[in-house]
């Protein structure tokens, strides 16, 4: 058994240089490589973060600007309905002034026929009323004139 641990501690004394060439190249590899590698690593996830608040900045600049503007276009409908319906209103007044205009020229039309109507009625009554008795006369004349004229 000596001799096993004769053999395993000259083994061991021979791997030292292995362990400490293994301790070494841990460390370079460590400082050398995946220090610069985390480094450029932490760098692009800041830059990546930079530029995702970037982005959401923008992207809620754009939604604000996106309500100012339908605000905006809103007023503007708004102004414009309210524009259309004072000229409607404005044209039904007109309308409505054009239309009693009328109808005032129209009563006094009308009033003025029936006054004439009134007058000719009259006019015709009194001629009727002067012409009735020689009316009557010319038809008596002739119901006599015929019963004589059948007696004879």
């Amino acid at each position: 058994m000596a001799q096993t641990l004769d053999a395993l501690s000259g083994i061991l004394i021979k791997a030292i240089p292995t362990v400490l060439l293994i301790f070494f190249l841990h460390f370079y590899l460590k400082y050398m490589l995946f220090a610069p590698l985390r480094k450029v690593l932490k760098e692009r996830d800041q830059l990546t973060a930079g530029a995702r608040k970037a982005a959401e900045a923008s992207l809620s600049a754009a939604d604000r600007k996106a309500q100012e503007y339908e605000a905006k276009l809103n007023e503007a409908r708004a102004e414009v309905y309210k524009q259309q319906e004072e000229t409607r209103k404005q044209w039904l007044d007109d309308h409505a002034g054009q239309v009693a205009a009328v109808r005032e020229r129209m009563q006094g039309k009308v009033k003025d026929g029936r006054s004439q109507i009134s007058a000719e009625t009259d006019s015709a009554r009194q001629n009727l009323i002067a012409n009735s008795g020689v009316l009557a006369d010319q038809i008596a004349d002739r119901i006599l004139t015929r019963r004589a004229q059948e007696a004879a």
